[in-house]
């Protein structure tokens, strides 16, 4: 995503400003992803990213009505997901996903009719201070 806006390669981030720079960055690969101005290399463009999600939370609603389902993917369709529930804009969407913390939990609630969002980001099985160091972003 980043190399869509910054072709050059990355040294590893290793002081606060490098942190904050590697992110502005990674906002504005997504941001311009998001609006169609970039394409990055094995992405699909960003309405058929969106269309693959809501399909997925439109199979579970259609075939497990009234069950529980474990769904597992990472930050991206987690936070796209939210955003199609929510109907956030683009930018509320990419803000949801830098949030996401490694292992959390996001609940949703539906109906044959629609998606509720539930919880977000919950780490109920980290939930003690013996695990605060595991506690990690992506």
């Amino acid at each position: 995503m980043i190399a869509t806006v910054h072709p050059h390669k990355l040294e590893k981030p290793t002081s606060p400003e490098m942190y904050r720079h590697h992110f502005r960055l990674l906002r504005d690969g997504l941001s311009q992803w998001m609006a169609g101005a970039a394409s990055p290399v094995g992405m699909p463009s960003y309405p058929d990213f969106v269309q693959g999600v809501s399909s997925a939370l439109d199979h579970v609603r259609a075939n497990h009505y009234g069950q529980k389902v474990l769904v597992v993917t990472s930050g991206g369709p987690i936070s796209t997901a939210v955003g199609h529930v929510l109907g956030t804009p683009p930018k509320a969407t990419i803000e949801l996903n830098l949030r996401i913390r490694n292992t959390s939990v996001t609940e949703f609630a539906f109906t044959p009719k629609r998606h509720m969002l539930v919880g977000f980001n919950a780490i109920p099985h980290l939930d003690a201070p013996e695990y605060d160091d595991w506690v990690t972003y992506s």
